[in-house]
């Protein structure tokens, strides 16, 4: 016997896969372009300040 809100269900955990593989998409994409920023930034010459709190005695 099958169940008459198969399809519901099933579009529904497709939808939300495709959701969050959009979700996890974006990350990596955002992640990729702050590092690039970072890279920019640092070849600047302007500096974290995580590295100068390390540098201070």
């Amino acid at each position: 016997m099958s169940d008459p809100h198969a399809g519901f269900i099933i579009a529904s955990y497709a939808f939300t896969a495709f959701v969050i593989g959009g979700l996890v998409l974006r990350a990596i994409i955002d992640h990729r372009a702050q590092r690039r920023a970072l890279k920019q930034l640092e070849a600047r010459g302007v500096r974290r300040r995580s590295a100068r709190q390390e540098a201070a005695p």
